[in-house]
């Protein structure tokens, strides 16, 4: 049977001969086109000695009676497994058609035409259609589609076509084992239209004819009149050297983490320039617990290179590895210390382990040849204890970048001041030590960024007051709500963003 909605009624062709006899030539001055795969008019009848003009004299073929003669009554059926003719026999131009023309039963491999042949012989592919102007053939017309031959029951595989609109048949009973369906011998479903399923959503952009996006499914969005000048998506990919493949930097990195009373997302990701130039990201962005139980602590660190100060990446990274390993070494004095609020012994353990990081980078501008402030980036770090009993937080860093708060839905820059300037015989060439410790309170989001992130939220209001409408809904965001908040774009800006937030239930 065909497609449904698309069967010829009940009556099904057989295939086509592997040996097709002479094809009928009807008694005609003009030569009908040939079919197909037979001989082109003017050439020899298989069988003949001689070419046949147009003006020759048909000869009868040996399977149609003559013009003059009587059909026979009922059509000739091959012999079983033979090959029948390659196309219907029609009878000339005045002579009777079969009495009765026979039709196969559905299902049945039975010649659509009165010439069939049995269920194991070829018939073929398609009806012969008679020539202009002769007798057409006795036997009836093929049935449209979709209708039921009389006395054959509709086949329950088609589907009837009525008015234009197709309509559900009854479906046939399924087998046993399938999960959800009914099984054998189980009652069909009553016939009628199906069901409507659940409507369809199209994601990207809306118009005539198309869905909105899925609601919940965090979006890439711009602030301000205009779109920024680069796409929102990444675009090419840094250059990479076979010999240094653990060098590579992801795109984006994602981080978070619950404990006792507060959560954490940390995302770094590429600015829109260097996706749209294919320049590695240059911030850099580490977490790491050090400890097990309530004594142990949690540790964001992130730090921001120079666009155009050269090894800026590597500045960054090595940065943040140095300042790691350092606090984990540190780690149980550095608890103790928060637990017991010693704000000026914790401000001056954590700014030897800072300048110990930067003179690292001085050391490498050193070996490069480059001035000692060369090779450097902005860091910020954050501790957190697992202790749930203890409140404190603890910011420190140095450079460009910044900390931010939002409290009671007002965000605060807890780095109001311009950075004062390094002392002498310290290793922060980037600015001054910067230092803050507080006690969290619930509702509390602190926010940590480089200064990709932390330049529109000086400097443009929009992008704090989208911030703080979105994460004062109560529950933290996830993974994906959190990096799609953080890559809010504005024009202008289109560096490395890299931010950790926490916050307090």
């Amino acid at each position: 049977m065909g497609e449904t909605g698309y069967a010829q009624g009940d009556v099904t062709v057989p295939p086509e001969p592997t040996e097709p006899p002479a094809p009928y030539e009807p008694a005609r001055p003009t030569e009908p086109p040939a079919p197909p795969g037979g001989p082109a008019p003017g050439s020899p009848v298989p069988g003949s000695g001689a070419p046949r003009g147009p003006g020759a004299e048909p000869e009868p073929d040996p399977q149609v009676p003559p013009s003059a003669s009587t059909g026979p009554a009922h059509p000739q059926v091959p012999p079983s497994g033979s090959a029948g003719p390659a196309h219907p026999q029609v009878p000339p131009s005045g002579s009777a058609g079969p009495a009765h023309p026979q039709v196969p039963p559905a299902g049945s491999a039975g010649s659509a035409h009165p010439r069939g042949a049995p269920s194991a012989s070829a018939g073929p592919a398609h009806p012969q259609v008679p020539p202009a102007g002769s007798a057409g053939p006795a036997h009836p017309q093929v049935p449209p589609v979709g209708s039921v031959v009389p006395g054959y029951p509709p086949d329950p595989s088609v589907r009837e076509v009525r008015d234009g609109l197709p309509q559900a048949l009854p479906a046939r009973p399924t087998g046993p084992g399938l999960p959800g369906e009914p099984g054998a011998g189980a009652a069909a479903p009553a016939a009628g239209p199906p069901a409507p399923g659940p409507a369809s959503t199209t994601v990207g952009p809306t118009g005539p004819g198309r869905a909105a996006a899925h609601p919940d499914r965090p979006t890439v969005s711009h602030l301000g009149d205009r779109a920024p000048t680069y796409a929102a998506e990444p675009g090419a990919l840094p250059a990479a050297d076979p010999a240094a493949l653990d060098d590579l930097t992801p795109d984006t990195v994602l981080e978070g983490a619950r404990y006792g009373t507060y959560t954490l997302r940390a995302a770094s990701l590429r600015g829109d320039s260097a996706r749209y130039r294919g320049e590695a990201r240059r911030d850099a962005l580490l977490t790491a617990r050090f400890g097990s139980g309530e004594d142990a602590l949690v540790l964001v660190v992130l730090a921001g290179g120079d666009r155009a100060a050269p090894g800026a990446r590597e500045a960054a990274a090595d940065l943040c590895h140095t300042v790691a390993a350092a606090v984990g070494r540190s780690r149980e004095r550095l608890a103790d210390d928060i637990r017991a609020g010693r704000r000026e012994a914790l401000r001056s353990g954590l700014q030897r382990l800072t300048d110990r990081g930067y003179g690292r980078l001085r050391a490498r501008a050193a070996e490069l040849g480059l001035p000692e402030d060369a090779c450097t980036a902005g860091l910020r770090g954050l501790l957190l204890p697992l202790d749930p009993r203890c409140a404190n937080r603890v910011c420190f860093g140095a450079g460009p970048g910044g900390v931010f708060r939002l409290r009671a839905g007002a965000w605060q820059d807890l780095e109001p001041d311009p950075a004062p300037p390094a002392e002498p015989g310290t290793g922060t060439g980037a600015g001054g030590f910067r230092f803050r410790a507080s006690v969290a309170r619930p509702g509390d989001t602190l926010l940590l960024c480089s200064g990709g992130l932390a330049e529109p939220m000086r400097e443009e209001a929009v992008l704090p007051a989208e911030l703080a409408a979105r994460w004062s809904q109560g529950e933290p965001p996830g993974l994906a709500a959190f990096l799609a908040d953080t890559q809010l774009r504005l024009k202008g800006y289109a560096d490395d963003r890299t931010a950790a937030a926490v916050w307090e239930a």
